[in-house]
């Protein structure tokens, strides 16, 4: 069995209130304990995205919350606004199209914020990117999201918050951002396999009927019951749950805070070192992870290799990226005495460059 720690930005190494849960026994999913676990979860996830809203559970990833999201709220020929400027908002618009949605992108460089202005006219939606992670770049989105609803006041905004959710302040209905798709193994500190569609008063007044298995409109009407419209991944929603109850009691604004400055540490190494940021402003640096450009001729593994010696497993980069950045994530569950060991660990791998 491997002993690697991940620095990756997804998956990442578990809470030890879901280590917990998962070594406890199993329950069924149409039991009481079920329920309560399913209840909790629900309700804190709409808390910590500060939205009156609803919470659906979805056995699959975040890319199946996107999924569910474009289209239970937009009719096939809708026209939806993309900006594109990283891996994940490319697919969102995959998405749009394979929902029968007409998508009209934006295209920004990799590592470029959004720009509030280029928001079009003429659009049911929007589908935004809040923290890019292949990029490290934590889009705007209060600000376009005003853009998106002052330019088009009945269109709906659905943003991917699967990295940014209890890593970064989310303010649902204060931002007028109408919907939400989460992931269990980012900031939930809990294994894959689980996602989050949280979704406002306005997309819940929009909610439709929609395929089959994504259907938030019957998990929704399950959900509310305490039940779920198929066999859930049970075990996931308790140790989802059970980091979340954990967080929200603890206190949402420091645990925040606590993951800017972890973060931002790896930032302040790698530039004292002579890195490059991806993020072209500081501004937009994403709390969720710390994206690096390679020193000129270095190999792809020039940081990997070095710090998997090291026992940690770090991401390179993806699409355009490939092979030319590298990034390093403080996302998951690390102890003080571990997260120290892995800025020394880095520390120690630039200097041997």
């Amino acid at each position: 069995m491997s002993t690697e720690k991940l620095l990756t930005p997804g998956p990442v190494c578990l809470h030890p209130a879901a280590r917990k849960a998962l070594a406890a026994p199993q329950i069924h999913h149409r039991s009481q304990p079920a329920e309560k676990v399913l209840a909790s979860l629900r309700e804190n996830a709409r808390l910590a995205a500060a939205t009156t809203g609803e919470t659906v559970v979805i056995t699959g990833s975040g890319t199946a919350a996107m999924t569910a999201l474009a289209t239970g709220l937009f009719a096939p020929g809708d026209r939806v606004w993309v900006p594109v400027a990283g891996k994940f908002s490319e697919r969102w618009a995959e998405i749009a199209r394979s929902a029968g949605l007409e998508p009209l992108i934006t295209d920004y460089e990799w590592g470029q914020a959004a720009d509030p202005a280029d928001v079009p006219e003429g659009v049911q939606g929007a589908l935004l990117t809040h923290s890019e992670t292949s990029t490290g770049v934590l889009q705007p989105l209060k600000e376009l999201a005003a853009a998106v609803r002052a330019r088009n006041p009945r269109a709906l905004v659905v943003a991917d918050a699967v990295t940014s959710f209890l890593l970064s302040e989310l303010r649902m209905d204060d931002w007028q951002v109408d919907a939400l798709a989460i992931g269990s193994q980012k900031g939930l500190m809990s294994p894959p396999g689980l996602g989050l569609a949280l979704l406002g008063p306005r997309a819940l007044s929009a909610l439709r009927p929609a395929g089959y298995y994504l259907n938030l409109d019957r998990e929704l009407t399950a959900q509310k019951r305490g039940q779920t419209a198929y066999t859930p991944a049970i075990n996931l929603v308790a140790a989802a749950a059970a980091v979340l109850e954990e967080i929200m009691t603890a206190g949402l604004s420091a645990h925040l805070s606590r993951k800017q400055e972890f973060n931002e540490r790896f930032y302040q190494i790698g530039l004292s070192a002579g890195l490059k940021p991806v993020p072209q402003e500081a501004a937009s640096r994403s709390p969720a992870t710390a994206a690096f450009f390679l020193p000129e001729e270095a190999p792809a593994n020039a940081f990997s290799g070095p710090m998997l010696a090291r026992g940690w497993r770090i991401a390179g980069g993806q699409g355009p990226l490939k092979g030319k950045i590298f990034r390093i994530s403080a996302m998951g569950y690390l102890n003080d005495a571990e997260l120290e060991k892995a800025y020394t660990d880095f520390e120690e791998v630039l200097r041997g460059l």
